[in-house]
């Protein structure tokens, strides 16, 4: 991947192991409302489609939404959690091994870089600043920044026409299925990481361009000038 002009990068999963503290504001939320309780193991299974999907899938102790849901309680569980989320204060939440001297790296090679997740943007920029990595970013985009989140390639084709840059130009790094059709369906390249959350299933059964088992092998992956 020699021609590479721009990178955007999953959050969870990707920069960082957050699901202690997203598994805590489940938890508590459960809890609160006097449902069974979720564990680490599930909300790993269960994120990578914005909070309101994991919420669905805590009331529904599956990673299948309830049909017979009720939205009323899923829209009040939902605020429940994004208090108790915020209220936390990521405490438990760490930086993978190597994301901040890669991205170093890269931004001192002055290659432009964007956040791409599926979180809620309210909670993205303190997030990305608290763990000192804010400034790598040109563009933050969260799952409701637009009408349509990843696996949509809305976003990537945002990106790439902001930046004016060919979907040949542009890499997608995540560890979900959903960063990897995201980026096939925009037709960029593709970084899967095998360290984060997928649901439970290997990232190399959705066919991404490159798997990688640490951050850092990025620095092999894309030629720097």
């Amino acid at each position: 991947m020699n021609n590479i002009k721009l990178i955007a990068f999953d959050l969870d999963g990707t920069l960082l192991d957050s699901v202690p503290d997203l598994a805590d504001a489940a938890d508590k939320t459960m809890q609160a409302l006097g449902l069974p309780g979720v564990t680490e193991a599930q909300v790993q299974a269960w994120i990578g489609n914005g909070a309101e999907i994991l919420i669905g899938r805590a009331l529904s102790q599956s990673i299948d939404l309830d049909p017979e849901l009720d939205p009323a309680l899923h829209q009040r569980a939902l605020a429940m959690f994004n208090r108790f989320y915020q209220e936390g204060g990521h405490q438990k939440t760490i930086l993978y091994p190597g994301v901040k001297e890669t991205l170093e790296a890269l931004h001192q090679a002055g290659m432009p870089m964007a956040i791409v997740t599926n979180k809620p943007f309210q909670f993205v920029p303190h997030i990305l600043a608290e763990y000192g990595i804010d400034h790598y970013f040109a563009d933050v985009i969260g799952g409701d920044t637009f009408p349509k989140k990843k696996p949509d390639p809305y976003a990537l084709h945002w990106l790439m026409e902001k930046h004016c840059v060919s979907c040949k130009e542009m890499l997608m790094v995540g560890d979900s299925r959903n960063d990897v059709l995201a980026a096939q369906a925009a037709s960029c390249y593709v970084v899967g990481l095998t360290y984060g959350y997928n649901y439970g299933q290997p990232i190399s059964d959705s066919n991404p361009d490159r798997v990688l088992t640490q951050f850092s092998q990025l620095l092999d992956v894309v030629t720097l000038s």
